[in-house]
């Protein structure tokens, strides 16, 4: 959120909640809102559509039930609904008490979660709001089930009473994820910036079924990937708190997520740390790269937020991808990945940007549009998303590849790049454009040509890069991983006694995809051979080449077909180091990837 003013006014008007769980074994939760100091007429509460760091809608009124408004003395005030997010109080005095119950089960970025180990709160997904009254002061007490042992972790402003926080608006208050359970805490310090003896406080807040030493070593990798972070910037954001805070639930019934905040992070999953502390890692590097990027170095399109409505913004590719370009970069940096495992992580990007056929329907910033369409978004209808759309997360990752590679070329980097970002946009909270983005490339490479080729070629363009070309400048190959193999397309397939059941939208250009076949056709034989299993289609293709013809039978919508299919080369690419192909790097390729990967 762009926040500017953290300074509680002193005024009579003021807005406290109040939640308990006298039911949280059946995942219900109580809650109190009062409102003091109203003017005249109806009180409009609202419960949100969205919630921060999410762009589509999530309709979180209908977790809510048993509403009931009274005055101070108790006396019952009437409600109406205009719509379904909404509960308007009438004949008030100035004051409302409105009471309601909270069904909630599901721990992850987006929603709340309410059992007998915790209460796992997003806010918009859990408290309704004062629609008119987004700029007033706010006071919330949490009040544990007594004998549960569960601590409070948040980014609210702590009081001198330990189950009561407080938010300078409405905006703060909804961005603030709440964990409440017996959780284990890890704190650390880090510098406010270079040389300066005053630190902040970094808490990592785990809710688990492991041990004390897990934490204890999970804790000691999150510390190197916060260093190698505030290197790239130079210097931590401002944390208004004095601490910034990793809410992590890493349970059975948790739901995998993770989701960003001004001054804290939620991160959850359904695997543990025992199994799991190296995948779990690129959730954190991800949320925390995103206290500089996104929420302070912010798109304009997301200014302000909007809690009624979906969100949209064209720059997702660089607030979502360029962040999960940093997300292994950051780890590998920190000693925690070797070359071999980040090149693989680059081969599965590569392969999807440069394999999906959405490139030809939209550019990196319409595919940013679509963010409220596939961001956790749901729909009864089927999508043909595997041939349309391209995850700005991985695409823009790519892109940022792309740049600090080229950029590397000149004698730049994208970590410069990024700390001139920070000073330009960052530290003021001055929201950026496209266009601004350009001009800030333009200025930092002194180049207005090079901006404007960039953006033309892979922002504005769905152009691609010469990957293999800008990875050899770091002693990478990157080539086809199966040259000379066939492929029908690399469909996914259910196997029946009657053949082969083709389970999603066959990729456009494919040799399935040509001759017609698509979501829920059955495969019955290829070349005579029936298909019934993975091994009998591998086996058929390995006795032919690329650009064989074979014939196919399938049924289609209860019709028998047949067509002559063409196989192609696979087009899978596999990424290298030069050493796993006992190539040597020259002096000039080890700097650069020293430079690259080490962040010299």
């Amino acid at each position: 959120m762009l926040l500017v003013l953290f300074i509680i006014p002193i005024c009579t008007a003021q807005i406290a909640y109040e939640i308990s769980f006298p039911n949280a074994v059946h995942q219900e939760a109580e809650i109190k809102l009062q409102i003091d100091g109203v003017p005249e007429g109806p009180v409009a509460f609202r419960m949100s559509r969205t919630s921060p760091g999410r762009y589509s809608l999530h309709e979180f009124a209908k977790n809510v039930y048993n509403v009931h408004a009274t005055d101070l003395d108790g006396r019952p005030l009437s409600i109406t609904r205009p719509n379904p997010h909404q509960w308007d109080v009438h004949n008030h005095k100035g004051n409302v008490i409105l009471y309601y119950t909270l069904y909630a089960d599901r721990a992850d970025g987006t929603y709340s979660q309410i059992d007998t180990t915790h209460g796992h709160l997003n806010m918009p997904a859990t408290f309704m709001f004062a629609r008119d009254h987004s700029d007033w002061p706010i006071e919330i007490t949490f009040n544990p089930p007594e004998g549960s042992n569960w601590k409070i972790a948040t980014q609210l402003f702590p009081s001198d009473n330990p189950q009561r926080f407080t938010a300078p608006n409405l905006h703060y208050f909804m961005d603030s994820p709440t964990e409440l359970s017996d959780h284990s805490v890890r704190t650390w310090t880090i510098p406010r910036g270079p040389g300066s003896e005053d630190t902040y406080q970094i808490r990592l807040a785990v809710h688990h079924t492991g041990t004390e030493p897990e934490v204890d070593a999970y804790a000691e990798m999150v510390k190197k990937v916060v260093e190698e972070q505030v290197k790239i910037f130079g210097e931590p954001p401002v944390f208004e708190t004095g601490t910034y805070t990793f809410i992590a639930d890493y349970l059975p019934w948790a739901s995998g997520d993770g989701m960003e905040h001004r001054n804290s992070t939620i991160l959850t999953s359904s695997s543990s740390l025992a199994t799991n502390a190296n995948g779990l890692l690129g959730t954190v590097s991800h949320e925390f790269f995103h206290a500089w990027n996104v929420e302070r170095i912010r798109p304009a399109a997301l200014e302000p937020f909007n809690y009624e409505a979906a969100n949209m913004a064209g720059e997702m590719w660089f607030a979502e991808g360029f962040t999960s370009y940093y997300t292994p970069l950051a780890i590998r940096r920190a000693k925690l990945m070797d070359d071999d495992t980040y090149a693989n992580a680059l081969q599965r990007s590569l392969n999807t940007v440069i394999n999906s056929p959405g490139r030809r329907y939209f550019s990196p910033i319409e595919m940013s549009m679509r963010a409220p369409f596939v961001d956790r978004a749901t729909a009864n209808d089927p999508l043909n998303l595997s041939n349309t759309f391209i995850s700005y997360y991985t695409w823009g990752a790519m892109i940022g590849l792309n740049l600090d590679l080229h950029l590397r070329q000149r004698g730049f980097s994208l970590d410069e790049f990024f700390r001139f970002l920070w000073d330009r946009f960052g530290k003021a909270e001055v929201p950026y454009s496209v266009n601004g983005l350009e001009q800030a490339l333009a200025v930092y490479v002194g180049n207005p040509a090079f901006a404007r080729f960039f953006f033309d070629s892979f922002i504005r363009d769905s152009q691609v890069p010469d990957y293999a070309a800008l990875l050899d400048q770091a002693g990478f190959t990157l080539q086809l991983k199966n040259p000379d193999v066939p492929t029908l397309g690399n469909p996914n397939l259910r196997f029946t006694d009657e053949g082969a059941v083709v389970q999603t939208n066959t990729l456009i250009d494919t040799p399935l995809y040509r001759v017609g076949i698509d979501r829920g056709d059955t495969i019955t034989h290829i070349n005579n051979t029936t298909i019934t299993s993975s091994d009998s289609i591998t086996k058929m293709l390995a006795s032919h080449k690329p650009g064989d013809t074979l014939s196919i039978r399938y049924i289609q919508r209860g019709e028998h077909k047949s067509a002559a299919l063409q196989l192609t080369q696979d087009p899978e690419l596999e990424a290298l180091p030069y050493e796993a192909l006992g190539k040597a790097l020259s002096s000039e390729q080890k700097a650069f990837r020293s430079s690259w990967l080490d962040g010299n």
